[in-house]
C-alpha cells in the first residue's frame, strides 16, 4: 500500500492508496512545532480507526511546502518502512514525470503534483486552481510544460487578515451571501470576499486564455473550491483529490 502525504501551510492531507484506489484519506491541521512522535500518535490513531495496519504500508511519497516538517515526517515514517522507500517530491525527480517543470526551484511541490494529475486526466492547455492557504493558478502549455503560476491570498488568509487588522470586523463562515448588497456585517464580508474571489478567478482565467491564445481546461481543487466554483463562469471541473492523485502518479513514474 502507498501512503501519500501533502504537507501544506494550513493542513496536512494524506491518504492510503491500494491497487489505484483510495481506501481512505484524512486532513489534519499543520503544526510546525510538533515533533515526530506527536505526529506518529496522530497518524497511527487515524490509521487504526480506518482499519489500516501501518505495517501494510510499504511505500510513501511526500510533498511539502513546510521545509521544517520534512525531517520530522521522515523520522516518523522510519518507524514503518525503510527510508529508501520514501520518495520526496522535488527537483531531483522532476526529470521522471510527464510534465516539464521549467523553474524547478521556484515552484511548490504541491503545484507540481496538481499539474501531473491534471495533465494525466485532462491533457495539455490546462489551468489548475488550488483554493488553499494561497489561491494558485498553475497553467500547462502545449508541450506539457508548466508555463507559469499566478498566486493570490487564499480566502481564509484574506478573511483572517481582514479580521486581524480591523477592530469591528469578525471572522466569518465563507458561504455565498444572499446578495452582493450586504445588509449586515457578515453578509457584507461574504459579498466582498466570496463573490469578489469568484470575480478574481474569472478575471485571471480570461487573462490566461488571452495570453495562451486559446481556451484552457480549468480544474479546481482545494477545500473551498466547492464554494467558489459554482459562482464562476470558468470553473466546470472540481477535483477534491487532485493533489493526492498527482502524488500517486508521480510515485508510479519514479518507480517505473
Amino acid at each position: 500500500m502507498l501512503l501519500a502525504i501533502d504537507i501544506g501551510n494550513t493542513n496536512i492531507v494524506f491518504g492510503i492508496n491500494e491497487n489505484s484506489h483510495w481506501k481512505n484519506h484524512w486532513r489534519i491541521q499543520t503544526d510546525p512545532l510538533k515533533m515526530a512522535d506527536e505526529y506518529w500518535v496522530i497518524f497511527s490513531s487515524l490509521l487504526s480507526e480506518g482499519n489500516i495496519r501501518a505495517t501494510a504500508i510499504d511505500q510513501v511519497i511526500i510533498s511539502s511546502v513546510v521545509p521544517s516538517l520534512v525531517h520530522p515526517f521522515k523520522e516518523m515514517l522510519s518507524k514503518m518502512i525503510p527510508e529508501g522507500n520514501i520518495i520526496q517530491v522535488g527537483p531531483a525527480i522532476y526529470s521522471k514525470i510527464p510534465v516539464k517543470v521549467l523553474n524547478p526551484f521556484e515552484i511548490g511541490s504541491d503545484l507540481v503534483a496538481n499539474a501531473v494529475a491534471a495533465y494525466k486526466k485532462y491533457g495539455k492547455m490546462t489551468t489548475i486552481i488550488d483554493f488553499g492557504t494561497a489561491l494558485t493558478f498553475t497553467t500547462l502549455g502545449k508541450n506539457a510544460e508548466i508555463r507559469g503560476v499566478a498566486i493570490a491570498p487564499g480566502l481564509l488568509t484574506a478573511v483572517s487578515a481582514l479580521a486581524g487588522k480591523t477592530a469591528q470586523l469578525p471572522q466569518i463562515h465563507l458561504t455565498p451571501p444572499p446578495s452582493v448588497l450586504g445588509e449586515n456585517t457578515v453578509h457584507a464580508i461574504q459579498a466582498g470576499v466570496v463573490l469578489g474571489f469568484a470575480g478574481l478567478v474569472d478575471s485571471i482565467i480570461d487573462r490566461i486564455c488571452s495570453e495562451m491564445g486559446e481556451p484552457v481546461n480549468v480544474v479546481a481543487t482545494g477545500g473551498l473550491s466547492s464554494v467558489i466554483a459554482p459562482l464562476t463562469k470558468s470553473v466546470k471541473i472540481i477535483e477534491p483529490m487532485l493533489t493526492l492523485d498527482g502524488l500517486k502518479y508521480i510515485h508510479d513514474c519514479v518507480l517505473n
